[in-house]
């Protein structure tokens, strides 16, 4: 058993997202992780930046040829990788954080159109978005106020462009549908509400909520290893 991290919109370097929680959970489990480079936000070839979503989902099923049986962690936009990723026979679980179960025929751009307090996404004019507004001390306000300044800043590091064909290709799978999953809400999430999240969690098999920011697996790496360690039991 592997576990796989898909890391949210707009960012690079999944695995120091992740890597709190991939700490901890190697100590208590043995389990190894890793996370998939997106090629919509610039993390392979130059080539693979305009393959937005599809290309994505391609990274993720890559990985899972290459795994016998492994449980697949999304994170924010990871879950549309996910579901564009379709089935695949290695996949024992599905765990989401903060982030989405959607239909075939549904676009993270239509996911995210019905919020109240969108983050602010500038076009670059290239055929790349950026978030737009926001410097260092904003960003971590909003996605990592549960965190350390120091944290914060290293967050905003990894702040990239990404394809916009990552947010306006309209998936053409639901790779979530008859896997069982389990889903966690963030509760004093700055970036996606809690009721489009419970919207969300609602698709899976089951779902508990936290008490933190966007990015429990940085600031609450126990929270998350539990819940994995209860998976990995079963």
């Amino acid at each position: 058993m592997e576990l796989i991290f898909v890391h949210g919109a707009l960012v690079r370097d999944g695995q120091w997202w992740w890597q709190p929680t991939a700490e901890l959970l190697q100590k208590r489990t043995g389990v190894q992780s890793r996370s998939v480079a997106l090629p919509s936000c610039g993390e392979t070839s130059l080539d693979e930046l305009s393959g937005g979503l599809a290309a994505d989902a391609a990274a993720l099923r890559r990985e899972l040829d290459n795994v016998n049986s492994a449980i697949v962690v999304g994170h924010s936009y990871g879950g549309t990788v996910i579901a564009e990723a379709g089935h695949h026979d290695a996949v024992e679980h599905l765990l989401y954080v903060s982030s989405y179960l959607p239909d075939a025929g549904t676009s993270q751009g239509a996911i995210m159109s019905g919020e109240s307090d969108p983050v602010s996404i500038g076009d670059n004019g290239d055929g790349t978005l950026s978030v737009s507004g926001y410097d260092a001390a904003s960003f971590g306000a909003r996605f990592l106020h549960d965190a350390d300044d120091e944290t914060q800043r290293r967050g905003w590091d990894r702040v990239t462009a990404q394809s916009a064909g990552a947010f306006m290709t309209p998936t053409s799978a639901a790779g979530w549908q008859g896997v069982d999953s389990t889903y966690i809400v963030c509760e004093h999430d700055h970036s996606t509400s809690v009721e489009l999240q419970r919207f969300h969690a609602d698709r899976a098999t089951r779902s508990f909520e936290v008490p933190t920011g966007h990015h429990p697996f940085i600031t609450r790496p126990d929270l998350i290893v539990e819940q994995l360690e209860a998976l990995l039991q079963q």
